[in-house]
């Protein structure tokens, strides 16, 4: 007799906006996925830091401009307390300089909220998956905006030329197949490279690494270029 496949465990989410509208909303939305589900809401940071602790959820969709505690404090507290939880930030507009501090923190993307309901979920899952959802080409447009200068804590001493050059190309917006089909290498190499420069840097995703190429200079934040 054949055992039944035992169905995927859902994909547990924390609603956490100061509007009481926005949270409904985005609930109804997700509660419509049958792989989704929705374990509680928050009002503000503080509530949301304590909402995940008490049912650890596989993400938090966090806004970003919120009393109390606003998203970006709120996901640095998350990714220090609660490691295996992914944020995915929500702002009202693209061009958000909060935007940049809470991927600097820790959020593992962020939308718009007046993303699709298809986009919404797909986000989702990709950033319980341990992806970064964020459009890279809008990345760039963010940080060439709000980054204004080098830091100089921010040191790619320790990268390889081969993996400088990878970062640089992430850093414009190509995707792994598109730096592999630059350098004329395999999509798997390309892969063992972005994973190196990763553990290199000490970030979680290519948004982090992005920010990272622009604060060290690599990477001009005013056009672009190198």
């Amino acid at each position: 007799m054949t055992t039944p496949l035992t169905p995927p465990a859902p994909l547990t989410v924390l609603i956490a906006d100061d509007q009481p509208l926005v949270r409904t909303g985005l609930s109804l939305i997700l509660r419509a996925a049958p792989d989704i589900e929705v374990v509680g809401e928050a009002g503000d940071g503080e509530q949301a830091v304590q909402a995940a602790h008490r049912l650890r959820p596989d993400v938090v969709l966090m806004d970003i401009r919120m009393p109390v505690l606003d998203g970006v404090s709120a996901t640095e507290r998350l990714v220090a307390e609660l490691p295996g939880i992914r944020v995915l930030a929500l702002s009202t507009f693209d061009m958000d300089e909060y935007v940049i501090r809470a991927l600097r923190a820790g959020a593992s993307g962020f939308l718009p909220k007046d993303v699709s309901p298809e986009e919404l979920a797909t986000a989702l899952r990709t950033v319980r998956s341990g992806e970064a959802v964020v459009a890279p080409r809008l990345l760039t447009r963010l940080i060439a905006t709000f980054v204004s200068a080098p830091q100089p804590t921010t040191d790619l001493g320790g990268l390889t030329d081969r993996e400088t050059e990878i970062l640089r190309l992430i850093a414009s917006g190509l995707d792994n197949t598109e730096i592999a089909n630059a350098l004329g290498i395999g999509v798997q190499t390309v892969k063992n490279h972005v994973t190196s420069v990763f553990a290199k840097l000490g970030v979680r995703d290519r948004a982090q690494a992005v920010i990272a190429a622009y604060e060290s200079g690599l990477v001009r934040a005013r056009n672009g270029s190198t």
